[in-house]
C-alpha cells in the first residue's frame, strides 16, 4: 500500500511520541515505587495543576503549545493519595477529571486489586475536584457503594442535582458527611480532620485536610482566598505539621493579564513566600507548592521563578512525590 511520505513522518512522529510517554509512565511509576515504604502509610502526589488541567482548554500560549501536540504524563489535576500497606487500605484526596489514571496509579502503588479507593475526600464543587466522580457512575464503571465524604452543603448538591444525583440514585456513591475541625479516623493509624476555608462558594463549602499518620501529619489546602481572609494563621498551622501542601495557583499577577484577580482570588507564591520570609529554614522546608495553574512558570524545570522558590527554601509538588506518614 502506498503511504504518502507527509503522512509517513506524521506516523512515525506520532510512534515516537507515544512510545516516549509509555516509557516515562513506566518510568514514573516504578520510580514511585520505589520511594514508598511497604510497611508504613505514604501520602503520594497524583496530581499539581489546577482544575482545567495542562495544557488549558484554549490556551494559545507557549505554556501550552507544545504540550498539545506531546502531552505530558505527569501533567494532572491536583490530588493526592493515602496509601496504609498494613491492612491494604488508600485513599484518594479529590475527584478530578484525571481520576481515572490517578485511580489506577494509586491501585498499582498500593499494591491493591481494588479498582476505586477505600474513600475519596472532596474539597469543594469547582470542576477539578469533583467532576471525576462522573467515572463511578453506569456509563463508565458502574461502581457499588463507593463512600465519598463532603461536606454538607456539598452533598446537598451532589444529591439534588444531577447528574451527580443519579451517582447517588445509584448507589454508586454514598456520601459521609464532613463535620469542620472534627476527626475521621480511617483505621488504627490514620486520621483526617477536615476544616472550612474561605473561597468562591456558588454552589459548596471549601474545606481544606489535615492528614495526620502513624509518626507525620500533613496539611493540604489546595484552594483558598488570601491568606488574610482565613480565620487561622497559616504560619502557626504549618507549624503544627510535617508537610504543607498549599495553594500555589499563581505565581504573582503578571500572568492574570486578561481577566479580574479579584474574580479568582489565590495566594500568589509570592505573597506566600514573603509571609515565611523570617520564618526558620525548617518551617520553609515543609512547604510544597500545589494547585498550580497552567500558565504558572513554577510548573516549568527551566524557569528563573521555580529556582527562585527552590531558593527560599521552598518546594513545588511534584507528580509521583512520596511522604512518609
Amino acid at each position: 500500500m502506498f503511504i504518502p511520505i507527509f503522512n509517513f513522518k506524521l506516523y512515525l512522529l506520532f510512534f515516537i511520541t507515544l512510545v516516549s510517554c509509555n516509557l516515562k509512565k513506566t518510568s514514573n511509576l516504578r520510580n514511585t515505587l520505589l520511594k514508598i515504604n511497604q510497611s508504613h502509610p505514604s501520602l503520594i502526589i497524583l496530581g499539581n495543576v489546577q482544575d482545567a488541567g495542562s495544557p488549558h482548554a484554549a490556551c494559545k500560549k507557549n505554556c501550552c503549545k507544545d504540550l498539545f501536540l506531546n502531552p505530558d504524563p505527569a501533567r494532572k489535576v491536583v490530588s493526592l493519595g493515602l496509601i496504609d500497606p498494613n491492612d491494604s487500605t488508600n485513599y484518594l484526596f479529590e475527584a478530578t477529571p484525571d481520576m481515572t489514571s490517578q485511580m489506577k496509579h494509586l491501585s498499582q502503588l498500593g499494591n491493591s486489586n481494588k479498582e476505586v479507593p477505600d474513600a475519596i475526600f472532596l474539597t469543594h464543587a469547582h470542576i477539578g475536584h469533583y467532576t471525576g466522580l462522573m467515572y463511578l457512575g453506569k456509563e463508565a464503571m458502574n461502581a457499588k457503594a463507593v463512600k465519598v465524604y463532603a461536606m454538607s452543603k456539598m452533598a446537598k448538591y451532589l444529591t439534588n442535582n444531577g447528574p451527580w444525583s443519579q451517582l447517588v440514585a445509584n448507589q454508586n456513591i454514598t456520601l459521609s458527611p464532613l463535620k469542620s475541625d472534627s476527626t475521621i479516623q480511617l483505621n488504627q493509624s490514620l486520621k483526617v480532620i477536615p476544616f472550612t476555608v474561605p473561597h468562591r462558594d456558588e454552589y459548596s463549602e471549601t474545606v481544606g485536610y489535615k492528614i495526620i499518620g502513624p509518626s507525620k501529619s500533613a496539611l493540604f489546602i489546595p484552594d483558598i482566598d488570601k491568606w488574610s481572609k482565613w480565620q487561622k494563621d497559616i504560619i502557626e498551622e504549618v507549624k503544627q505539621v510535617d508537610y504543607a501542601f498549599i495553594d500555589a495557583t499563581f505565581y504573582d499577577g503578571e500572568e492574570i493579564n486578561n481577566r479580574d484577580i479579584s474574580e479568582i482570588p489565590h495566594p500568589f507564591i509570592i505573597e506566600t513566600m514573603n509571609l515565611f520570609k523570617d520564618a526558620p529554614s525548617s518551617e520553609k522546608n515543609k512547604i510544597y507548592f500545589i494547585h498550580l495553574n497552567h500558565t504558572n512558570p513554577g510548573l516549568r524545570s527551566d524557569s528563573d521563578q521555580l529556582k527562585t522558590i527552590l531558593a527560599n527554601g521552598f518546594h513545588v509538588a511534584q507528580f509521583g512525590g512520596v511522604f512518609g506518614m
